[in-house]
């Protein structure tokens, strides 16, 4: 079986000739380098967004912009520009790759150059590293995907919060090579107390009997899809349910998909070699698709 990925793209040559936002100037990708001492490079330490552009419409932006304020306030960052400066850097990066639709913009803001190479962030003197890469990027998965459940769980606050997109992806990158080493595609996590939460990359949904689950949301990525498909649900009389929920749970669903900023809703067709529903993408998670779209276009 060929491996998909929840960012699997379609191949595009324009992307060799992009061009990046870095530090306040827009460069080619072969110069859009970052020094050796940068706090990101070095510890993770930093925070990020990732968006997408619908015919000529960064979706969801501001609720984006929000996320990328509020994890940068707790982690105490200073992105020294303020929303209306990171929404113009965006569209400037826009505009110089001259990109109407299908594109993925990443943002990335670290603590910036370290003075010496050691973890206090007092040494990040300089100021932070700010970081657009914009690619024209159109989903190209082939199939539904499939889960292996994994070891690595979904910790608590006080460790590292799930909520918090950070640069400190660690713990999903192993979560994924363990599930790829099971010979699936993306890692299905658990939290604390053994119930199913989400993938190492998306949000994780099932549906039973008609109607729409997904966990909690204490130990997962604050995800924005993931809150337009519960509201979505919520607008159109389907039963929606953040609840606890386990593996045994899981294998009898009629379907399960995960929802992502780059896939918005991807099928999945087996976890743990249990083939779930019909393994084919459902009517269910057909309708939040269509459903999903729609929002899109009228926002």
């Amino acid at each position: 079986m060929t491996e998909v990925t929840t960012h699997q793209a379609a191949e595009d040559l324009r992307n060799e000739e992009i061009l990046i936002y870095l530090n306040g100037q827009i460069v080619p990708k072969a110069q859009a380098t970052v020094s050796v001492y940068d706090s990101g490079f070095m510890l993770g330490d930093g925070v990020w967004e990732g968006l997408r552009l619908y015919d000529g419409k960064w979706a969801f932006l501001d609720e984006h912009m929000d996320r990328l304020f509020e994890a940068a306030k707790a982690i105490d960052l200073d992105i020294r520009l303020d929303r209306k400066g990171i929404v113009s850097a965006l569209l400037e990066t826009q505009k110089a790759n001259e990109m109407t639709t299908d594109a993925h913009a990443r943002l990335m803001v670290t603590r910036g150059t370290k003075t010496r190479p050691f973890q206090h962030p007092s040494l990040s003197q300089q100021g932070p590293t700010f970081v657009i890469i914009m690619e024209h990027s159109q989903p190209k998965i082939q199939r539904p995907i499939t889960l292996s459940t994994v070891p690595h769980l979904r910790g608590l606050p006080m460790t590292q919060d799930p909520k918090l997109n950070s640069h400190s992806k660690l713990n999903c990158i192993l979560a994924c090579i363990a599930a790829q080493k099971a010979g699936a595609d993306e890692a299905l996590m658990l939290d604390l107390h053994g119930f199913v939460n989400t993938t190492n990359a998306c949000n994780f949904f099932i549906v039973k009997k008609g109607a729409v689950w997904t966990s909690t949301g204490d130990y997962c990525m604050n995800g924005i899809t993931r809150q337009k498909v519960i509201d979505l649900c919520r607008a159109n009389d389907i039963p929606v349910f953040e609840r606890n929920f386990s593996l045994v749970d899981t294998y009898s669903a009629d379907e399960a998909f995960l929802t992502g900023t780059f896939g918005a809703q991807t099928p999945v067709s087996m976890i743990d070699g249990r083939v779930i529903g019909t393994g084919e993408l459902g009517p269910m998670t057909m309708r939040l698709r269509e459903l999903y779209k729609d929002l899109v276009d009228r926002s």
